[in-house]
């Protein structure tokens, strides 16, 4: 497996991300309402396997020290092999390299399996910010990055 820096347009971005959207509408009943959107100021990292994407993930900057991750996504057949870890390690390196030392993030309540990812790789709960205020599923999290010896 491979995991590479691809840019917000890429065809495979938006077909993982399409995706991620479609089952997170499935999760919550389509209570969601989030749409189906690549933001071009996102760094996305795919990871490869076999020459096709399997899952993707992004660091969007919310100010100079912080970023956030966005649309972590590992397709169904590929999870449980411990590649969305490998991928989070990965985009936290990326956030630290442009220069952020808090990574946050936005989940929703009715996925176990992120909320278990994100608290055992030391994420720790905040309140909940931005445009997820009003969304009664969304939880938030916090990791600060450990700073360079």
């Amino acid at each position: 497996m491979l995991i590479e820096s691809r840019p917000a347009t890429d065809p495979e971005i938006a077909t993982l991300v399409a995706a991620q959207q479609r089952e997170l509408r499935a999760a919550d009943g389509g209570l969601d309402g989030q749409a189906t959107i690549t933001h071009d100021d996102i760094r996305y990292l795919v990871v490869v396997d076999g020459g096709r994407a399997v899952a993707c993930g992004g660091i969007q900057a919310l100010g100079r020290d912080t970023g956030e991750l966005k649309r972590m996504y590992v397709r169904p057949a590929y999870r449980g092999r411990g590649i969305a870890r490998q991928l989070l390690t990965a985009l936290e390196e990326l956030a630290f390299q442009r220069g952020h030392s808090v990574v946050c993030l936005e989940t929703g309540t009715y996925l176990p399996a992120a909320i278990g990812l994100y608290t055992s790789a030391g994420y720790r709960p905040i309140p909940v910010y931005g445009e997820y205020v009003d969304n009664p599923y969304s939880v938030c999290f916090a990791k600060r990055l450990p700073v360079a010896a």
